[in-house]
């Protein structure tokens, strides 16, 4: 890990403490219990589609206001920028929800601002879309790089990227799909 050059890391139950509760979500947008709330969204005809997504918006932008950092992010983040390591945000959120937590947890200077991706900005992980976006901006290869999260989601998009995966999780939930598990930001830090 320590060679790695490139790190793009999920936001939400990664870098903070979980905060979105999902089925609340579904509830209130009265997506169905076992479907994803972008998959489910992007199927609706458009004028449905536009609302309910504007309705997410809300919601994640009234989350954002009460964003907890992880244990271990802050020093973890601090940490790769000040050894010069390239530093990315691959969410499912809105970009300006990512600006707004990462200028929350004081580390918003630590990233370029175009390397902090929303699903405005690229496809939805697990789509690989996002890390070839800023492994391309910052002329790396997959395998100079690791997608960091805490969903399978995550390890999915930086398998199919080709990059090396880690999950910070207290539980090693998809062994087969990650290269590395930290059960938080400070026991990844352990290991730069």
């Amino acid at each position: 890990m320590r060679d790695l050059q490139g790190w793009v890391f999920d936001l939400d139950g990664t870098l903070t403490l979980a905060q979105h509760d999902f089925p609340a979500i579904r509830r209130e947008l009265g997506v169905p219990a076992e479907s994803d709330i972008l998959t489910y969204i992007a199927a609706l005809p458009a004028a449905e589609r536009v609302a309910m997504k504007a309705e997410l918006d809300q919601i994640e932008l009234r989350l954002a206001d009460q964003v907890e950092a992880a244990p271990g992010a802050v020093e973890l983040i601090q940490t790769l920028h000040e050894q010069g390591r390239r530093l990315g945000i691959l969410t499912r959120n809105l970009q300006a929800v990512a600006v707004s937590t990462l200028r929350q947890m004081g580390i918003l200077e630590c990233f370029a601002l175009e390397d902090v991706l929303g699903r405005e900005d690229a496809a939805p992980k697990p789509h690989p879309e996002g890390i070839q976006l800023l492994l391309e901006r910052w002329q790396l290869t997959p395998t100079q790089a690791v997608m960091v999260g805490d969903f399978h989601f995550d390890l999915e998009a930086g398998r199919a990227a080709g990059s090396y995966t880690c999950l910070i999780h207290p539980q090693n939930r998809w062994p087969e799909l990650a290269d590395w598990h930290a059960v938080d930001c400070r026991s990844l830090l352990a290991s730069c």
